[in-house]
């Protein structure tokens, strides 16, 4: 589904990824993991059409995606949730979930896909009316969930998605994610929480420093005595 091949990219003289390669399978759930500053959110701002590229391919069902805008990745079903949430913060849960059904591939079903969020998302339904801005963190991650699931997703990218969130609605979200990728929607995943990100997913690439220093299955991977004494601190 989404390939990327020796991907070489930076911020002007300062080279952030080098030589990265890595597939996601449709109905599959990949995470990708990594201290802070190893390229994670730059690897995803490049699939997203955020951040060019030096050298590299990728491709969307064998076709060049990189030769594709921004905008014309949301149509074909990427949607990205940016580290943050990314909600827009001065309008209110409904308008935000009306913005996400602008998108062209889901226009005309955009109010039964509100609908289906609320129902998943009983709080924004009551918080329907409530600036997006004022919710909790928790809500604003599941608001942000929502506008995305509202586009009809084939690939779902999150960046830090458990980032400053309490520990009990980090496992709420996690459940949440668990649940989509149950429902086939394939899903990147950006984590620093190593633990909880491969229980989630199918595979794993671990980056380092703007390198792929390892990639396997999910329990292979949280087997590792290495990536253990690295990232878990045992």
């Amino acid at each position: 589904m989404l390939k990327m091949t020796d991907i070489n990219a930076g911020y002007g003289d300062l080279q952030v990824l080098f030589n990265v390669s890595l597939h996601v399978d449709e109905g599959e759930c990949v995470t990708l993991v990594g201290a802070n500053g190893a390229g994670k959110t730059t690897l995803l701002r490049i699939i997203s059409g955020l951040m060019h590229i030096k050298s590299g391919e990728m491709t969307w069902y064998g076709k060049n995606l990189l030769a594709m805008h921004a905008s014309r990745r949301a149509d074909l079903g990427i949607a990205h949730i940016p580290q943050g949430r990314g909600t827009l913060a001065t309008l209110d849960v409904m308008d935000n979930l009306l913005m996400a059904g602008y998108c062209k591939r889901v226009r005309k079903r955009r109010m039964e896909n509100i609908e289906k969020m609320f129902e998943m998302f009983p709080k924004l339904k009551e918080r329907r009316k409530q600036i997006a801005g004022s919710l909790s963190g928790g809500e604003q991650q599941m608001l942000a969930i929502a506008r995305a699931l509202v586009m009809e997703p084939t690939l779902l990218v999150l960046d830090e998605p458990s980032l400053g969130l309490a520990p009990i609605v980090v496992e709420e979200v996690f459940e949440t994610i668990g649940r989509i990728r149950d429902s086939g929607v394939s899903i990147l995943l950006v984590e620093q929480n190593l633990s909880l990100a491969l229980e989630a997913a199918h595979r794993g690439y671990v980056l380092e420093t703007g390198v792929v220093a390892m990639e396997g299955k999910s329990e292979d991977l949280l087997s590792n005595e290495n990536i253990k004494a690295a990232y878990m601190g045992i």
